[in-house]
C-alpha cells in the first residue's frame, strides 16, 4: 500500500515538473514568436525621436508614444533581458511596417538613424548655398534670419568672409539636424582640402598664402567647367600675377555687381569699380567668389606651364589660349564675333 502511494506520488511529481517544463517552453516559444513578429503601427512609417540621456524605460515609452502598438513595459523588459539596454543611442529614427522588437533594438543600438542628404555644388556662392540648405528636407533652419557675419561667428570664425569657405560635396544628416552642423562640416572639409592643396604648391608660386590660393581657385572654378582647361587657366592667371598684369576676369566683376547683374556683362560694367573688379584693380580680389572644388584648388597651386596670357571661350565649353594680344584678338573675333 505504501509502495503504491509512493509510486503514485512520484508520477504526480513527474506530471507537475513536466507541466512546468511545458509552460516554460510555451513561454519561450511565445517570446521567440513575439521577438520576430512585426509590431503594429498606425502608419506606414513612424518617426521616433530619442533625446540624449533618455533611459531605456523612457525609450520604450517613446516608442509607444510615437504610434507603435506595443506595451512599453514588455518592450522595456526585452531591452533589459537583451543586455543591450544601455547601448541604445539617441537620435532620429524611421520605423517601417515590418519592424520587429528584435530589429527595433538592433536599429537603436547601431544608431541607424534616418538620414537625408544635401549637395553643395562646385561654383556656388554663399547665397546659393544658404538657399539650398534652407530648402533641405528635415534640416533645422537655425541660421534663418542670421546675417552672414553672424553665421561665421556661430561657426567660430568671427570676421572671416564666408565666401568660398565651404567645400562643395554631398553631406548626409539626421532628421532634425541643424543647418549650422552641416555648414560646420563643409567648412572643416574645406580647411582640410585647402591645407592639403597648399602643401603641394609649386615652389615658385606667386601666391603668398593659402587664402590667396583659395581666392584664385574660386576664380578658376567660375572661369571653366572643363577639367582639362583648369591648369591652363591657372597658368594664365599665374603668368599675369608674376608680371603685375591685371587679371581681368569677368566672373569677379559679375560677383562684385551682386543682384545688379542681369545676365549681360557690358563695357560699362567692366569700367565700374568694385572691390572685386579685376579690370579696375590689380591683383586678386579681397575674397573668393565661389566654392572651388578639389581640382580647382590643385590647379591654383600647380598651374600648367604655359606662355599664354589670354584665353577666350570657344563656345563648346573649352577655351582658346594665346600668348600675345594680337593672337587673342583674332581668337575673340573668331569665337565671340563669328569672324574668320
Amino acid at each position: 500500500m505504501i509502495r503504491q502511494l509512493y509510486s503514485q506520488g512520484l508520477q504526480g511529481l513527474r506530471r507537475f515538473f513536466l507541466l512546468i517544463i511545458l509552460a516554460v517552453l510555451a513561454l519561450g516559444a511565445g517570446a521567440a514568436w513575439w521577438l520576430h513578429a512585426p509590431l503594429g503601427m498606425d502608419k506606414d512609417t513612424v518617426d521616433l525621436s530619442i533625446e540624449p540621456g533618455t533611459s531605456p524605460r523612457g525609450v520604450a515609452r517613446a516608442v509607444a508614444d510615437a504610434g507603435v502598438q506595443v506595451d512599453p513595459r514588455v518592450l522595456y523588459a526585452w531591452f533589459r533581458v537583451s543586455g543591450q539596454d544601455r547601448q541604445i543611442r539617441a537620435g532620429s529614427y524611421e520605423l517601417d511596417r515590418g519592424t520587429t522588437p528584435r530589429s527595433l533594438l538592433q536599429k537603436l543600438v547601431r544608431g541607424d538613424e534616418a538620414l537625408r542628404s544635401v549637395t553643395l555644388v562646385e561654383g556656388w556662392n554663399f547665397r546659393q548655398m544658404r538657399a539650398a540648405l534652407a530648402a533641405s528636407e528635415q534640416l533645422k533652419p537655425d541660421t534663418a534670419g542670421l546675417s552672414n557675419e553672424a553665421i561665421m561667428v556661430a561657426l567660430g570664425r568671427p570676421g572671416v568672409h564666408p565666401e568660398g569657405r565651404f567645400f562643395p560635396d554631398s553631406y548626409t544628416y539626421a532628421k532634425g539636424s541643424s543647418d549650422l552642423a552641416v555648414m560646420r562640416r563643409a567648412m572643416q572639409a574645406m580647411d582640410k582640402k585647402l591645407d592639403a592643396a597648399w602643401s603641394q604648391r609649386q615652389a615658385d608660386t606667386p601666391l603668398k598664402s593659402a587664402d590667396e590660393a583659395l581666392i584664385l581657385a574660386s576664380i578658376i572654378e567660375k572661369e571653366t567647367g572643363r577639367a582639362s582647361d583648369r591648369p591652363l587657366v591657372a597658368g594664365v592667371f599665374t603668368n599675369r600675377m608674376r608680371i603685375g598684369m591685371p587679371l581681368q576676369t569677368d566672373p569677379t566683376v559679375i560677383y562684385g555687381m551682386g543682384d545688379a547683374f542681369d545676365g549681360n556683362l557690358r563695357k560699362r560694367d567692366l569700367q565700374t569699380d568694385t572691390p572685386w573688379n579685376t579690370y579696375t584693380r590689380p591683383g586678386l580680389p579681397p575674397t573668393p567668389i565661389a566654392m572651388p572644388g578639389k581640382a580647382a584648388l590643385l590647379a591654383a597651386v600647380q598651374p600648367q606651364a604655359t606662355r599664354a596670357l589670354y584665353f577666350v571661350a570657344k563656345g563648346d565649353g573649352t577655351s582658346h589660349f594665346s600668348a600675345s594680344l594680337e593672337e587673342h584678338n583674332r581668337a575673340v573675333n573668331r569665337y565671340q564675333r563669328g569672324q574668320q
